[in-house]
């Protein structure tokens, strides 16, 4: 027997309420499915900057041996000075000063070259010991803290004036105001020798050899 056509719609919802299907009238919009909201995450943690690389240790000063000492016959007089360089080779420069024995010797690679003896500081104002680099190098130098003292092959030593020169009254072993002076001739050819850094170790009463590390590692 046939079926009419309302039959079979009531059929179909019947057949679909049971499956548990429910028909959504085409007029009435789904609701939106709600969206989750983003996972809250901690920020990340910054990139370590990379610590700079140590400073490189400084080199150690090599060894200075003395190779030869200027063969001079008895006690050196005030005024009195050598030099000889003759067959020396090529080499770094390095000026000792001894207080106590009032002696300078320059040394280019270890050799001797020339020695003096030398003016110091009087007790009121004595030369320092120490090691101090050649900072300043004038030949025609004038003193701007005593009444423009002529201060030939000035040599500098520290920022208050103590420095290396010619001074004629070596001869007569009068004392300075913390420099070391020594007769002009000699100052010349020192400074003819000596470059801006070269050192000069001022000592007291050090005494050293043929065959002594002048400048120790």
């Amino acid at each position: 027997m046939g079926l009419t056509k309302a039959a079979l719609v009531a059929g179909a919802i019947a057949a679909n309420a049971a499956a548990g299907w429910m028909i959504v009238s085409a007029d009435k919009q789904a609701a939106p499915v709600p969206v989750p909201a983003a996972v809250a995450r901690a920020p990340a943690p910054p990139v370590p900057a990379k610590a700079p690389p140590p400073p490189a240790a400084p080199k150690p000063e090599a060894a200075f041996v003395i190779r030869r000492i200027l063969p001079i016959d008895g006690a050196m007089r005030y005024g009195e000075w050598h030099w000889d360089d003759k067959d020396v080779p090529p080499g770094p420069i390095v000026i000792t000063v001894d207080l106590e024995a009032r002696v300078l010797s320059v040394f280019r690679d270890g050799y001797e070259i020339g020695t003096s003896v030398v003016l110091t500081g009087a007790e009121e104002k004595p030369t320092p010991t120490g090691v101090f680099p050649i900072t300043q190098k004038d030949a025609n130098h004038h003193s701007s803290l005593y009444n423009d003292a002529p201060m030939p092959y000035m040599q500098r030593l520290t920022n208050d004036g103590v420095t290396i020169h010619g001074d004629d009254v070596v001869e007569n072993g009068y004392a300075s105001h913390g420099c070391v002076g020594v007769p002009t001739p000699f100052a010349k050819k020192l400074f003819g020798v000596t470059h801006l850094g070269d050192k000069v170790y001022i000592t007291r009463g050090r005494r050293v050899g043929l065959g002594d590390a002048l400048v120790k590692k």
